[in-house]
């Protein structure tokens, strides 16, 4: 579904991503795990037409994508819940999910998906009139996730959606990504809980300054010496 090739990206002379590759398939969970500043970030906002690549291709269903603005992605099945959640503070529940339905016409359809979204986070329902900005971190993550889903994706992009949350919430966030798995959207996530994140993958790629040092298995990977030391905390 997406292929990465020779992916270089830099910030002035700073050279963050240095022609990686990678590929995730229909229905994976793919996580790329790595040390802070390591381009986890970077290649997300890449893929997604934050940022501009210097070099390399980005191919979304069969679409050379390297090139497309942010906006354009969301209508050919592309959604990215960035780091930090991002959630419209001055907006409710409801507009904020709305917002994530700007790209669809049909009412009905958006009707369906918003009914789906409250049945798998309960308290955004309760809470759909309620300012986004007065969430808690944990609403703030299920709003952001939500809002994602509302575009009905094909992949979603998901930017350390267990930062700052506490242990109970980091399995439920956890949880709902397996779900959101096994309901058929792939799965992209970059993750600083490598051992979470290893946990719920198919396979996983270690980047390190800019350069993917490993790959493979995610259950193999948790049991590499290299990443149990460096990433793992064994």
């Amino acid at each position: 579904m997406l292929k990465v090739n020779n992916l270089e990206v830099s910030y002035g002379m700073i050279k963050a991503i240095k022609g990686i590759s990678f590929e995730v398939n229909e229905g994976e969970v793919i996580s790329l795990i790595g040390a802070n500043g390591a381009g986890k970030t970077t290649t997300l906002h890449t893929i997604s037409g934050l940022i501009a690549p210097d070099s390399g291709s980005i191919i979304f269903k069969g679409q050379d994508i390297s090139k497309l603005p942010a906006h354009k992605l969301v209508s050919i099945g592309m959604a990215h819940v960035p780091e930090g959640r991002r959630v419209f503070a001055n907006l409710t529940v409801y507009e904020n999910l709305m917002m994530g339905a700007f790209t669809r016409k049909n009412k009905t359809e958006i009707a369906e998906t918003l009914a789906a979204v409250y049945a798998r986070f309960p308290r955004l329902e309760e809470r759909k009139k309620q300012l986004a900005g007065t969430l808690s971190g944990g609403e703030q993550q299920m709003l952001a996730m939500g809002r994602a889903l509302m575009s009905k994706p094909d992949i979603i992009l998901l930017d350390e959606p267990s930062m700052g949350l506490s242990p109970i919430l980091v399995s439920e966030i956890f949880d709902i990504i397996k779900s959101i798995s096994s309901s058929g959207t792939t799965v992209l996530l970059v993750e600083q809980n490598a051992k979470k994140a290893l946990s719920i993958s198919d396979r996983a790629y270690v980047l390190e300054t800019g350069n993917i040092s490993l790959e493979g298995n995610a259950k193999e990977l948790m049991n590499d010496d290299k990443v149990k030391k460096a990433y793992l905390g064994e």
